[in-house]
């Protein structure tokens, strides 16, 4: 499990005023800026351009969304922030707005953090079984400056059907766990042979022959006694 990141994070946030269309969403990114808001700790929300290749940083880092940064705001005061929301453009990719949110270090608050099977189990290694992660990520309680960038989970002793759960992943005083206790994380499953699909040739000719053959006798055996001409007296 390792918790936040080596470098401090800074991000610095602009206010702006004006009509918030479209067109000055356009106008600020041909700045080289995005459009973001600031909300939280009490505080009314706040519209702001910031620099998205910081904010791309920040997304890319060791602890990802969870990052925990200090928020410069021009004419506010000092804050801790953390981005929970992002808008990419769909095509290529680049970030068209974001939502920070102003935390406060001293209360706890929730979190999902991703889960990183470490080890090649003993069940794929010997006994030819497949290693499946069923929850790429865990939902956790904790300070802000306690939320580990990722939570490892050795995985080299699963055999065959063995399983980690929730109840199984590291734990310490500083963080609870959300999910259900028995909430399956990761298995090592069987490899199954794929059953044979192909028809077997012929299995189905006879009584498809054979049926075509009796609704044709039929035919022929009704056609005569419906078409004899009624006898003269």
């Amino acid at each position: 499990m390792a918790t936040g990141t080596s470098a401090v994070q800074s991000i610095t946030a602009t206010p702006r005023t004006g009509t918030f269309n479209k067109g000055f969403a356009r106008r600020v990114r041909m700045q080289g800026l995005i459009p973001a808001v600031v909300y939280g700790a009490g505080i009314d929300s706040m519209a702001v351009t910031v620099d998205p290749k910081v904010i791309t940083k920040v997304l890319y880092s060791d602890s990802g969304h969870n990052t925990i940064f200090d928020l410069a705001i021009e004419g506010a005061a000092a804050a801790k922030g953390m981005i929970v929301d992002w808008q990419n453009e769909p095509i290529k990719g680049h970030l068209l707005h974001v939502d920070i949110k102003r935390i406060a270090m001293d209360k706890m608050m929730r979190v999902s953090v991703a889960v990183n099977l470490v080890g090649s189990p003993v069940g794929v290694k010997v006994g030819g079984g497949i290693l499946s992660q069923v929850l790429h990520e865990v939902e956790l309680e904790c300070l802000p400056g306690n939320i580990p960038s990722h939570i490892d989970v050795d995985v080299s002793e699963l055999e065959i059907n063995g399983a980690v759960h929730i109840s199984d992943l590291p734990h310490s005083d500083d963080m609870k766990f959300l999910g259900n206790v028995t909430d399956l994380v990761a298995h090592v499953t069987v490899m199954k042979e794929e059953a044979a699909t192909e028809p077997v040739v012929g299995a189905a000719e006879p009584e498809v022959a054979k049926k075509g053959k009796t609704d044709a006798a039929a035919a022929a055996g009704a056609a005569p006694a419906a078409a004899a001409p009624a006898k003269k007296k």
